[in-house]
Protein backbone atom coordinates (compact mmCIF):
# COMPACT_ATOMS: atom_id res chain seq x y z
CA UNK A 1 0.00 0.00 0.00
CA UNK A 2 1.13 3.57 -1.00
CA UNK A 3 2.33 5.63 1.94
CA UNK A 4 -0.36 8.02 2.56
CA UNK A 5 0.24 11.75 3.67
CA UNK A 6 -2.46 13.32 6.69
CA UNK A 7 -2.81 16.61 7.09
CA UNK A 8 -4.55 17.58 10.47
CA UNK A 9 -5.88 21.17 10.81
CA UNK A 10 -5.29 22.31 14.51
CA UNK A 11 -8.24 24.54 15.91
CA UNK A 12 -11.29 22.32 16.80
CA UNK A 13 -9.63 19.48 14.95
CA UNK A 14 -6.81 18.37 16.97
CA UNK A 15 -7.35 20.19 20.52
CA UNK A 16 -10.08 22.44 21.71
CA UNK A 17 -10.74 25.65 22.67
CA UNK A 18 -8.86 25.09 25.59
CA UNK A 19 -5.95 23.56 23.96
CA UNK A 20 -6.75 20.02 25.33
CA UNK A 21 -5.65 17.10 22.83
CA UNK A 22 -7.42 13.46 23.46
CA UNK A 23 -4.73 10.75 24.01
CA UNK A 24 -6.22 9.20 21.29
CA UNK A 25 -6.01 11.66 19.33
CA UNK A 26 -1.76 11.58 20.42
CA UNK A 27 -1.92 7.65 20.19
CA UNK A 28 -4.10 7.33 16.39
CA UNK A 29 -1.33 9.76 15.20
CA UNK A 30 2.20 8.60 16.80
CA UNK A 31 0.57 5.20 14.97
CA UNK A 32 -0.18 6.88 11.86
CA UNK A 33 3.65 7.65 11.37
CA UNK A 34 4.74 4.44 13.16
CA UNK A 35 2.55 2.47 10.22
CA UNK A 36 5.05 4.53 7.77
CA UNK A 37 2.50 7.53 6.66
CA UNK A 38 3.30 11.23 6.77
CA UNK A 39 1.14 13.69 9.34
CA UNK A 40 1.41 17.09 8.84
CA UNK A 41 -0.06 19.96 10.71
CA UNK A 42 -1.96 22.00 8.24
CA UNK A 43 -3.34 25.50 10.10
CA UNK A 44 -4.88 28.91 9.47
CA UNK A 45 -2.53 29.93 12.32
CA UNK A 46 0.69 31.32 10.99
CA UNK A 47 4.07 29.30 12.03
CA UNK A 48 4.31 32.21 14.83
CA UNK A 49 1.42 30.71 16.85
CA UNK A 50 2.26 27.47 16.36
CA UNK A 51 4.31 26.88 18.95
CA UNK A 52 2.98 24.71 21.99
CA UNK A 53 4.88 21.91 23.00
CA UNK A 54 1.53 19.64 23.24
CA UNK A 55 1.77 19.60 19.43
CA UNK A 56 5.14 18.80 18.70
CA UNK A 57 5.46 15.84 21.33
CA UNK A 58 3.27 14.44 18.81
CA UNK A 59 5.15 13.95 16.10
CA UNK A 60 4.68 15.46 12.93
CA UNK A 61 6.54 15.11 9.47
CA UNK A 62 6.01 18.97 9.12
CA UNK A 63 3.64 22.10 9.14
CA UNK A 64 1.12 24.16 6.56
CA UNK A 65 1.09 27.10 8.44
CA UNK A 66 -0.74 30.42 7.69
CA UNK A 67 -3.80 28.95 5.27
CA UNK A 68 -0.67 27.72 2.74
CA UNK A 69 1.47 30.83 2.95
CA UNK A 70 4.03 28.69 4.83
CA UNK A 71 5.22 25.29 4.30
CA UNK A 72 7.88 23.69 6.66
CA UNK A 73 9.15 20.09 6.64
CA UNK A 74 11.13 17.78 9.07
CA UNK A 75 12.00 21.96 10.73
CA UNK A 76 12.90 23.24 7.45
CA UNK A 77 10.83 26.11 5.74
CA UNK A 78 10.69 25.32 2.10
CA UNK A 79 7.84 27.90 1.07
CA UNK A 80 6.92 31.30 2.49
CA UNK A 81 5.38 34.27 0.96
CA UNK A 82 5.65 37.29 2.58
CA UNK A 83 2.88 40.52 1.96
CA UNK A 84 4.96 43.05 0.62
CA UNK A 85 5.64 46.26 2.97
CA UNK A 86 3.60 48.77 0.37
CA UNK A 87 0.50 46.33 0.57
CA UNK A 88 0.17 45.50 3.80
CA UNK A 89 0.39 49.18 4.51
CA UNK A 90 -2.80 49.94 2.01
CA UNK A 91 -4.43 46.74 3.32
CA UNK A 92 -4.02 48.06 7.26
CA UNK A 93 -5.48 51.47 6.02
CA UNK A 94 -8.40 49.64 3.96
CA UNK A 95 -9.51 47.44 6.77
CA UNK A 96 -9.56 50.49 9.59
CA UNK A 97 -11.13 52.36 7.05
CA UNK A 98 -14.36 49.94 7.10
CA UNK A 99 -14.29 49.75 10.66
CA UNK A 100 -12.21 46.02 10.94
CA UNK A 101 -9.61 45.90 14.26
CA UNK A 102 -7.23 44.03 12.38
CA UNK A 103 -4.65 41.10 13.77
CA UNK A 104 -1.37 40.84 11.40
CA UNK A 105 -0.17 37.68 11.62
CA UNK A 106 3.56 36.44 10.41
CA UNK A 107 5.91 33.51 10.58
CA UNK A 108 7.98 35.38 13.72
CA UNK A 109 5.41 37.62 15.30
CA UNK A 110 1.76 38.56 15.44
CA UNK A 111 0.64 42.37 15.71
CA UNK A 112 -2.13 43.90 17.27
CA UNK A 113 -2.90 46.85 19.60
CA UNK A 114 -4.48 47.03 23.18
CA UNK A 115 -6.43 49.67 21.95
CA UNK A 116 -8.18 47.63 19.32
CA UNK A 117 -8.02 44.33 21.49
CA UNK A 118 -7.42 44.95 25.38
CA UNK A 119 -10.75 44.46 26.32
CA UNK A 120 -11.18 41.03 23.66
CA UNK A 121 -11.52 37.56 24.97
CA UNK A 122 -9.42 36.06 21.53
CA UNK A 123 -7.44 39.11 22.26
CA UNK A 124 -6.28 38.52 25.60
CA UNK A 125 -5.51 34.90 24.64
CA UNK A 126 -3.16 35.56 22.32
CA UNK A 127 -1.52 37.64 24.37
CA UNK A 128 -1.18 35.23 27.01
CA UNK A 129 -0.03 32.43 24.86
CA UNK A 130 2.35 34.41 22.32
CA UNK A 131 4.50 36.45 24.86
CA UNK A 132 6.99 37.90 23.08
CA UNK A 133 5.77 37.07 19.86
CA UNK A 134 3.70 39.23 20.07
CA UNK A 135 4.10 42.86 19.18
CA UNK A 136 1.66 45.87 18.34
CA UNK A 137 0.79 47.44 14.73
CA UNK A 138 1.90 51.05 15.67
CA UNK A 139 5.39 50.15 17.08
CA UNK A 140 6.71 48.83 14.09
CA UNK A 141 4.61 50.73 11.18
CA UNK A 142 4.93 49.50 8.12
CA UNK A 143 7.67 47.28 8.78
CA UNK A 144 5.41 44.03 10.01
CA UNK A 145 6.52 40.65 8.26
CA UNK A 146 3.32 38.86 7.75
CA UNK A 147 1.69 36.52 4.89
CA UNK A 148 -1.75 36.85 6.57
CA UNK A 149 -4.75 38.75 8.08
CA UNK A 150 -7.64 38.02 10.51
CA UNK A 151 -10.15 40.88 11.40
CA UNK A 152 -12.74 41.40 14.04
CA UNK A 153 -15.62 42.80 11.35
CA UNK A 154 -17.98 44.15 14.30
CA UNK A 155 -20.44 43.95 12.05
CA UNK A 156 -18.88 46.70 9.56
CA UNK A 157 -19.39 47.37 6.28
CA UNK A 158 -17.54 44.13 4.99
CA UNK A 159 -18.73 43.80 1.49
CA UNK A 160 -16.97 47.28 0.57
CA UNK A 161 -13.98 46.00 2.31
CA UNK A 162 -13.54 42.97 0.62
CA UNK A 163 -14.82 44.52 -2.76
CA UNK A 164 -11.55 47.26 -1.94
CA UNK A 165 -8.91 44.60 -1.62
CA UNK A 166 -10.66 41.84 -3.67
CA UNK A 167 -7.65 42.22 -6.33
CA UNK A 168 -5.48 40.89 -3.45
CA UNK A 169 -7.02 38.93 -1.41
CA UNK A 170 -9.95 35.84 -0.77
CA UNK A 171 -11.57 35.72 2.64
CA UNK A 172 -12.32 33.19 4.71
CA UNK A 173 -15.83 34.39 6.88
CA UNK A 174 -15.91 32.38 10.15
CA UNK A 175 -18.49 34.27 11.31
CA UNK A 176 -20.21 37.73 11.02
CA UNK A 177 -17.28 38.92 13.10
CA UNK A 178 -14.42 37.50 12.21
CA UNK A 179 -12.63 36.95 9.08
CA UNK A 180 -9.48 35.93 7.52
CA UNK A 181 -8.27 37.71 4.66
CA UNK A 182 -5.55 35.50 2.65
CA UNK A 183 -3.37 36.36 -0.67
CA UNK A 184 -4.80 35.10 -3.16
CA UNK A 185 -3.22 31.53 -4.55
CA UNK A 186 -2.79 30.85 -1.41
CA UNK A 187 -5.15 27.97 0.96
CA UNK A 188 -4.42 25.05 2.66
CA UNK A 189 -4.74 22.61 -0.51
CA UNK A 190 -2.27 24.99 -1.92
CA UNK A 191 -0.04 23.86 0.62
CA UNK A 192 -0.68 20.44 0.61
CA UNK A 193 0.16 20.25 -3.31
CA UNK A 194 3.54 22.04 -1.97
CA UNK A 195 3.87 19.18 0.10
CA UNK A 196 2.57 16.18 -2.28
CA UNK A 197 5.21 17.47 -5.23
CA UNK A 198 8.64 17.89 -2.30
CA UNK A 199 7.11 14.12 -1.18
CA UNK A 200 6.35 12.45 -4.21
CA UNK A 201 2.97 11.84 -2.84
CA UNK A 202 0.45 11.30 -5.19
CA UNK A 203 -2.83 13.47 -4.33
CA UNK A 204 -5.03 10.82 -4.14
CA UNK A 205 -2.86 9.36 -1.64
CA UNK A 206 -3.69 12.37 0.90
CA UNK A 207 -6.42 12.81 4.05
CA UNK A 208 -7.44 16.02 5.21
CA UNK A 209 -8.92 16.30 8.96
CA UNK A 210 -10.86 19.88 9.32
CA UNK A 211 -13.86 21.59 10.83
CA UNK A 212 -14.65 24.64 9.88
CA UNK A 213 -14.84 27.50 6.63
CA UNK A 214 -10.56 27.63 5.98
CA UNK A 215 -10.39 23.91 5.59
CA UNK A 216 -13.28 23.51 2.91
CA UNK A 217 -10.31 23.54 -0.01
CA UNK A 218 -8.23 21.28 1.76
CA UNK A 219 -11.59 18.94 2.01
CA UNK A 220 -12.15 19.13 -1.42
CA UNK A 221 -8.42 18.49 -2.77
CA UNK A 222 -7.68 16.04 -0.83
CA UNK A 223 -8.03 12.43 -1.83
CA UNK A 224 -10.24 12.08 1.31
CA UNK A 225 -11.38 15.00 3.78
CA UNK A 226 -12.41 14.04 6.97
CA UNK A 227 -14.93 16.72 9.05
CA UNK A 228 -14.60 16.31 12.54
CA UNK A 229 -18.25 15.91 13.87
CA UNK A 230 -17.92 18.94 16.35
CA UNK A 231 -17.37 20.58 12.69
CA UNK A 232 -19.43 23.59 11.06
CA UNK A 233 -22.07 22.18 8.42
CA UNK A 234 -19.88 23.50 5.46
CA UNK A 235 -17.01 20.64 6.08
CA UNK A 236 -19.31 18.22 6.83
CA UNK A 237 -21.27 18.92 3.56
CA UNK A 238 -17.47 19.23 1.87
CA UNK A 239 -16.21 16.16 3.33
CA UNK A 240 -16.39 12.28 1.94
CA UNK A 241 -16.46 11.26 5.61
CA UNK A 242 -17.62 12.95 8.60
CA UNK A 243 -15.86 11.54 12.39
CA UNK A 244 -17.13 11.66 15.60
CA UNK A 245 -16.50 14.66 17.47
CA UNK A 246 -12.94 15.85 19.04
CA UNK A 247 -13.83 14.50 22.42
CA UNK A 248 -15.33 11.47 21.34
CA UNK A 249 -12.07 9.88 19.46
CA UNK A 250 -12.90 11.70 16.05
CA UNK A 251 -9.75 11.61 14.70
CA UNK A 252 -9.01 7.84 16.00
CA UNK A 253 -12.02 6.55 14.57
CA UNK A 254 -11.48 8.34 10.73
CA UNK A 255 -7.66 6.34 10.64
CA UNK A 256 -9.27 2.84 12.38
CA UNK A 257 -12.21 3.28 9.41
CA UNK A 258 -9.91 3.72 6.50
CA UNK A 259 -7.63 1.07 7.93
CA UNK A 260 -4.46 3.26 8.66
CA UNK A 261 -3.78 2.26 12.00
Amino acid sequence: MSKKCVFFDIDGTIWDMNNHIPESTVTAIRALRAAGNYAFLCSGRTRAYITNPSLFEIGFDGIVAGCGTLVEMNGEQVYYHRIEKELALHTIETVRHFGFRPILEGKDFLYFDDEEFGDDFYGQKLSRELGNRRHTIKDEYGEWEISKISCATDHSDTDSCFAALSEYYDYFIHTPEVVEIVPKGHTKATGIQKVCERLGVDRADTLAFGDSVNDLDMLRFSGIGVAMGNGSDIAKEAADYVTSELHNDGIYNALKHFSLI
